[in-house]
């Protein structure tokens, strides 16, 4: 018996596995601070969670269809229409298992042997990992501060070949935090869709992002793309992360396929789960994940001005989502050994570079800020002493 190729080559999620290793610690008695993970510690709304009793109040919970509840589509749609001003076909909507669901289905309905993807480097771990298992092939395009970690026309341009089929973009991006120039990601999509290619913009953090100076929302790339395929989640905006909710818009042309897709991979979202969150949809609901991404702004703000005290640098100033994305060569460290020696000897659980990047997999670590502000004044502290502990054996230039 053998593996598939995909199996024996798809990398770990490291994210994940830092995690496993603070359990173990915590397991053992000790406290960690767990600023690894990219869960809010928030949780569903409450009017979420009133509605997920009364939906298992007994009832029969039978399949929903294959592209959801039509009600929870039309409630996505009105969403759009509300917050970003863009109109939306409920008909182009589909419910899915997470997002992580979502991006398979573009995946594997745009997606295939020969095709080039083009993706940001650093860039999520998971959005690679699909493109290789349809057989696609990844043209990683490393990044820098100066683009704020995201593509640009000129990279994209430069990375371009006849085998390009689609251009994948995060914003905000994890691990960064970063939003993308919107007049620069239009132009992306102009470039891609001139040459025929799928753009498929990942959206999950696009609620988390901060609003301009006139307070407008961030906007979501169907204002100037009506066509592109785009990812959303009930995980993040609304912290329903183990609800195992996304949704998809795809463009009328992949409707179809998608639908077909959909039936074949996972059959229907989690019925109760899709009757819960139309209630994320209420002005009540909504009030409070918007309370929700103040107080996330804030414990940004916290732990920038805690890692400056520390000296250490984050080269662009996160925007969005609730990541930031650090620079740890000044230590003299690694990016692996850095999270390695923080959670065995200070016990704070970061993860690192290798996760998200080649091109700064050994000097970056990402910090989620997703936790409480007591965890993350802790986490500091504890990344404080353990600093000063690294000093200390740092043997004097002779």
């Amino acid at each position: 018996m053998k593996l598939t190729h995909r199996a024996q080559h798809a990398e770990p999620f490291h994210a994940l596995a830092f995690g496993e290793r603070a359990a173990a610690l915590e397991a053992d008695g000790h406290r960690v601070v767990k600023l690894s993970i990219g869960e809010p510690d928030f949780g569903a709304p409450p009017a979420v969670l009133e509605a997920m009793r009364d939906a298992m109040d007994g009832r029969p919970l039978p399949y929903t269809p294959a592209l959801g509840l039509p009600a929870l589509r039309a409630a996505i749609a009105g969403f759009y229409r509300d917050k970003h001003g863009v109109e939306v076909d409920p008909a182009r909507i589909a419910i899915t298992t997470g997002a992580s669901s979502a991006l398979l289905l573009a995946t594997a309905a745009t997606t295939e042997a020969g095709d080039e993807v083009i993706i940001a480097d650093p860039s999520y771990p998971c959005n690679r990992e699909m493109v290789t298992s349809f057989g696609g092939t990844l043209v990683s395009v490393p990044t820098t501060a100066d683009t704020r970690y995201q593509l640009d026309v000129a990279s994209v341009e430069a990375a371009w070949s006849e085998r390009t089929n689609a251009v994948m973009i995060a914003s905000p991006s994890n691990p960064t935090g970063t939003t993308i120039p919107f007049a620069e990601l239009a132009a992306i999509c102009d470039l891609a869709r001139t040459h025929g290619a799928w753009r498929i913009v990942d959206e999950i953090y696009l609620d988390l992002a901060d609003p301009d100076d006139n307070g407008t929302p961030a906007p979501t790339v169907l204002a100037a793309d009506p066509e592109a395929i785009v990812i959303g989640s009930f995980s993040k905006y609304f912290g329903m992360t183990g609800w195992r909710l996304g949704w998809a818009v795809v463009p009328e042309e992949l409707v179809a396929a998608v639908e077909k897709l959909a039936m074949h991979y996972f059959l229907s979202a989690s019925t109760p789960a899709q009757h819960a969150a139309l209630a994320a949809f209420t002005p009540e609901s909504l009030a409070v994940c918007e309370q929700r991404r103040l107080e996330l702004v804030a414990r940004r703000h916290l732990v920038l001005d805690g890692l400056a005290t520390l000296d250490l640098p984050v080269p662009v100033t996160p925007d969005g989502a609730f990541y930031v994305y650090i620079d740890v060569s000044r230590t003299g460290l690694d990016a692996w050994t850095f999270c390695e020696r923080a959670l065995d000897s200070a016990h704070v659980a970061l993860t690192p570079g290798r996760d998200f990047a080649t091109a700064t997999a050994n000097t970056h670590v990402r910090l989620s800020y997703a936790a409480s502000r007591e965890d993350l004044a802790e986490g500091l502290a504890r990344l404080g002493m353990f600093l000063s502990q690294l000093a200390d054996h740092t043997p004097s230039p002779s």
